[in-house]
C-alpha cells in the first residue's frame, strides 16, 4: 500500500512539474546531441522523496531533422541505485507544450529503454510525428545510496 501511495505522489508531482515551465533550464535546450555546432549537456534535477529516495529528473535536448529517414527513437540509460517497481517516466514537449508522455520498466541491472515512433508510413503515404526541436524530461526513482538498498 505504501509503494501505491508513494508511486501515485510520484506521479501527480509529474504531472505538476509538466505544467510547471518555470522549471526549465536558461540555456534554450538540453542534452547531449550536438546541434548548431555546439553541444547540449543534461539537466538534472534533484527531488527529495523521502530519506531514502530522490526523484531524479532529467532534461535533455532532441532533434528530429527534416531530412530523417528513420522511422524510430529511443530514450535509453542506466540508473544506479534505482528503486525497484518504480518505471521511468518520459515526458516530451516542444515549444514548452506537451506532445508525449510515456512510462518504461528500469530492468534489474538499472537499464531501461522507450523507444517511440518518430516516422509512419502507411500505404505509402509518410507522415512526420516529430520534426525539429524538442526537450525531454525524464524521472526516476533512486535510492540515495547503496546503503539504503533493501
Amino acid at each position: 500500500m505504501n509503494k501505491f501511495i508513494l508511486f501515485s505522489s510520484i506521479l501527480t508531482v509529474t504531472i505538476l512539474f509538466s505544467f510547471s515551465i518555470n522549471s526549465v533550464y536558461a540555456h534554450p535546450h538540453s542534452g547531449q546531441l550536438m546541434s548548431d555546432n555546439h553541444a547540449h549537456e543534461p539537466q538534472t534535477e534533484i527531488i527529495q522523496l523521502n530519506g531514502m529516495m530522490i526523484l531524479e529528473k532529467s532534461t535533455i535536448f532532441f532533434h528530429a531533422p527534416e531530412s530523417n529517414t528513420l522511422p524510430w527513437a529511443f530514450v535509453e540509460g542506466n540508473i544506479a541505485n534505482h528503486v525497484e517497481g518504480y518505471p521511468v517516466i518520459i515526458q516530451i514537449f516542444r515549444n514548452n507544450e506537451a506532445v508525449h508522455f510515456a512510462q518504461t520498466n528500469v530492468e534489474a541491472d538499472g537499464d531501461y529503454e522507450y523507444k517511440f515512433r518518430v516516422l509512419n508510413s502507411d500505404n505509402g503515404i509518410t507522415t512526420k510525428i516529430f520534426n525539429g526541436d524538442y526537450t525531454v524530461k525524464i524521472f526516476k526513482v533512486v535510492y540515495l545510496s547503496q546503503n539504503n538498498i533493501i
